[in-house]
């Protein structure tokens, strides 16, 4: 143990050494058993299907979903995932690959990052901070574009960061990183990708009033590179569906920033307990920290304070303002945050003093946590709808993980013993990334996930001119499916894609589809019990059911 302690809180361990440990340590928990289950809807069918549509296509410019066009993103997430299903195969493991390896790259650079503005100490501290972070860890393993963008936003404003320091060895090289990963950014998910590393940097520039960097930021050259990587796939997008520029910049970007067009209206103050529950534990200390950098504004480390403050402070607030929020949105700033809260807790280690309200909170927290996993399998009343998070063996292991790390936490917090509370910490949060997979996952799957096994057994049900219909939308159908559907029902962020050409053979209000289900033709049908029992009273034809899970059914009118 002893040895551990000196390992974690050292300041001479070399990088290669560090990042090493850091890549198995995390690497295993962000990869484990990653494609052992069915996607979850409808984000993971649906950027799924979108990469298998362009390799089969051979159409890498216009994405498209269920064969309609799709242009609510850029394509770099799809390109990620075509790459991984080219050398993985169209698995649900070759879909999550690109967004969890941006996960774990996302820790090694803010070790990189920590250690060149900090020391060794601080980005080791904050690597272990973010890696642990137990929001950080599940949104990493899902099919996300956001996990995408964060890496690319995250080494972009902090290559900026490195890049203005004084007596930069490599200042020309991270300014152009600068360059790139902005551009990259931009490609994975639209104009935030420049419009909020631009607003960090005029930030610090305005606040820190380092207005000569521009002169040193190699602005024309940066820009070519930056337009020479960003533009080329808008231009030849545009070329060839001449729609796509109102409705990707005006409806996509302006409309969902300013309106609730989307129907994702949160209040103000949404993500501030979203970055509570998914920064934990390490979002308790979040104050303390941000209080002890703005105090050392002044010091020799003043201006990368503000950097990190500008950093996190601009893009939470930039999305608490804006009229669409989502979970992920806020995943850019977890690393100025670990980095921070690593800062904090590497001054605590030289004091010998522990922020002593921040720890018995989240001690208490972590108690409440565990106690609450242990009662919900019993408890009357599910929380969070209908979704089951733990059976009682699994409740009492997640439960019992939860209540001894805020025990331990008690302890050392009222002892005043900084390491050991720090390790605990990180060690709960690796071995609740280790555990929740096999306890939490595959319960919360029956709730969200696809009907992998129906879904794969029309392949073998329905021929080439079968009617492979998706009674309300399957994002995954198409995916296990490898064709077509046909969609009755409401056609939701397929309606663009629907309008463009004649697409009425394959979209059908849910009334219409009794009418097909008798016209003679072979129908293969994805549907809920309670669309079929609909389908019965009004169609004539009898209803051969092939299979059925837990979710649904797969029918035929043969």
């Amino acid at each position: 143990m002893k040895s551990l302690f000196e390992f974690i809180t050292s300041r001479t361990v070399t990088a290669r050494k560090d990042l090493s440990v850091l890549t198995v340590l995390f690497g295993i928990a962000f990869f484990q058993f990653l494609g052992r289950l069915p996607l979850m809807e409808p984000d993971e069918g649906r950027y799924s299907e979108i990469p298998r549509e362009m390799l089969e296509r051979g159409d890498f410019v216009t994405p498209m979903l269920n064969y309609v066009k799709y242009f609510e993103k850029p394509p770099l997430h799809y390109w990620l995932n075509i790459i991984s299903m080219k050398l993985c195969g169209e698995t649900e493991f070759a879909g999550r690959f690109p967004g969890t390896l941006c996960g774990l790259l996302t820790v090694l650079f803010t070790y990189y990052l920590g250690r060149k503005i900090f020391g060794r100490r601080e980005g080791f501290l904050g690597a272990l901070i973010l890696g642990s972070a137990t929001g950080f860890l599940i949104q990493s393993r899902i099919n996300l574009t956001d996990m995408t963008l964060t890496f690319c936003m995250t080494v972009a404003i902090g290559s900026f960061l490195l890049a203005s320091r004084e007596n930069e060895p490599h200042k020309y090289r991270h300014y152009y990183l600068f360059y790139l990963f902005a551009a990259l950014a931009l490609l994975a998910k639209g104009l935030i990708g420049f419009v909020l590393p631009g607003g960090v940097v005029f930030l610090y520039l305005l606040l820190c009033r380092r207005w000569s960097l521009l002169r040193k930021m190699a602005l024309p050259s940066g820009l070519l590179l930056f337009i020479a990587v960003a533009a080329p796939w808008f231009v030849l997008v545009s070329l060839r569906n001449p729609e796509f520029a109102h409705f990707f910049f005006i409806h996509e970007h302006f409309q969902r920033f300013l309106s609730n067009v989307h129907g994702r209206y949160q209040p103000i103050w949404f993500f501030i307990p979203i970055l509570l529950l998914t920064m934990l534990p390490w979002s308790f200390f979040v104050p303390s920290a941000v209080v002890q950098a703005w105090r050392d504004r002044k010091g020799e480390q003043g201006d990368r304070l503000i950097y990190l403050l500008i950093w996190a402070g601009f893009i939470f607030l930039f999305f608490s303002k804006s009229h669409s929020k989502l979970i992920p949105y806020i995943l850019p700033v977890f690393a100025p945050l670990s980095l921070l809260v690593g800062r904090l807790f590497s001054r605590c280690l030289d004091d010998s003093v522990i922020p002593r309200k921040s720890g018995l909170l989240v001690a208490s927290v972590l108690v409440a946590i565990g106690c609450g996993f242990i009662a919900y399998p019993f408890a009357s009343l599910p929380l969070f709808g209908a979704i089951p998070f733990a059976t009682p063996t699994g409740g009492m292991l997640l439960g019992s993980l939860f209540l001894l790390e805020g025990v331990m936490a008690f302890v050392f917090v009222r002892d005043g013993k900084v390491a050991p509370l720090f390790i605990t910490l990180v060690t709960g949060g690796i071995l609740l990334s280790l555990t929740a997979p096999h306890v939490v996952l595959p319960l919360v799957s029956e709730k969200m996930a696809s009907s992998r096994e129906l879904c794969r057994m029309v392949k073998e049900n329905a021929g080439p001119d079968t009617a492979v219909v998706s009674v309300g939308y399957e994002q995954g159908l198409p995916f296990y499916a490898g064709r077509r559907v046909i969609l009755a029902g409401s056609m939701g962020e397929l309606e663009f894609g629907a309008q463009r050409g004649d697409q009425s053979a394959w979209f059908m209000e849910e009334g219409r589809f009794p009418s097909l289900w008798d016209s003679g033709r072979h129908v293969v049908a994805l549907i809920t019990s309670a669309d079929l029992v609909k389908l019965k009273s009004t169609a004539v034809t009898s209803v051969r059911v092939i299979g059925e899970d837990h979710r649904k059914l797969l029918i035929s009118n043969r």
